[in-house]
């Protein structure tokens, strides 16, 4: 873990030479969040490929850039796509950026993510405020040896949603008259999408969407003592009855339309953090 804190101290002290601000929230934009991201009023935009120690992104759909600025005059960075277990790196380099993000000063994690909804009561373009997890991802971002000053070696995970921020975004998304739902979110390693079996397996655990990312991140957040919020756009329905052949074009549509939604409620959001 000596290494582990070596590398955040490198990537912080790479950043702080195009960017001294302290940000508040720290922020992980996925697929259809373009909208948002340009209303950030950025003072440096650092690609992922220049930060040492970082992964760089393999989808398409995903600029791959740290934004460093303010949004709604709050000091935000955020990341313009994310990385993957199934883009063949571990966990712990997934959640780096977490990492790097709390150590640059953020106290909140504002996750993103194009999710597949197997609630019945969803409808492509949905926002889902996520309310809990179950996580079948094959490992853990924090399994090894403990760095103590990073976080506890077993984090308590009775609240990784931090309530009032989650009341927070219903409270704006009423203003605003945003439709959302609410949800509990499962995380699968992927790359391929489910079976009808699978999906009734995980509906029947207790799921209402499905993706495959988010949980590491907000697993690392809550060992960093960060307080998470994570949103959701329903991006496919996985209905196992009813269930059709799902075209990676059609969800990049999707998640464009629903992306406009969640950007709006978030630049709302935001400034009452």
């Amino acid at each position: 873990m000596d290494g582990l804190r070596q590398q955040i101290e490198e990537a912080v002290g790479f950043l702080r030479k195009s960017y001294s601000e302290t940000p508040r929230i720290g922020m992980i934009l996925g697929t259809g969040l373009g909208d948002l991201a340009e209303q950030i009023e950025t003072v440096a935009e650092v690609p992922y490929a220049d930060i040492p120690h970082f992964p760089t992104s393999t989808v398409e759909s995903h600029r791959g850039q740290l934004a460093c600025g303010t949004l709604g005059g709050v000091p935000v960075v955020a990341m313009e796509g994310r990385f993957h277990y199934y883009e063949g790196y571990s966990l712990s380099e997934v959640t780096f950026p977490v990492r790097v993000m709390q150590a640059l000063g953020a106290e909140i994690l504002i996750v993103t993510n194009a999710a597949g909804g197997m609630n019945p009561l969803y409808e492509l373009a949905d926002i889902v405020l996520v309310e809990d997890h179950i996580n079948l991802m094959p490992d853990n971002p924090l399994r090894g040896v403990n760095d103590d000053s990073l976080g506890p070696r077993f984090p308590d995970m009775s609240e990784p949603y931090d309530y009032e921020l989650l009341s927070k975004a219903v409270t704006t998304a009423r203003r605003t008259g945003t439709p959302f739902q609410k949800g509990v979110f499962v995380a699968v390693p992927g790359p391929n999408l489910e079976t009808r079996a699978e999906y009734r397996m995980l509906r029947n655990m207790g799921a209402d969407l499905v993706g495959m990312s988010t949980v590491p991140e907000v697993i690392v957040a809550a060992h960093a003592g960060m307080k998470v919020l994570t949103c959701s756009v329903i991006t496919d329905i996985c209905l196992p009855d009813a269930l059709e052949p799902v075209a990676i074009e059609k969800i990049l549509e999707v998640a464009a339309e629903g992306g406009q939604r969640l950007s709006h409620l978030l630049a709302e959001l935001i400034p009452t953090l």
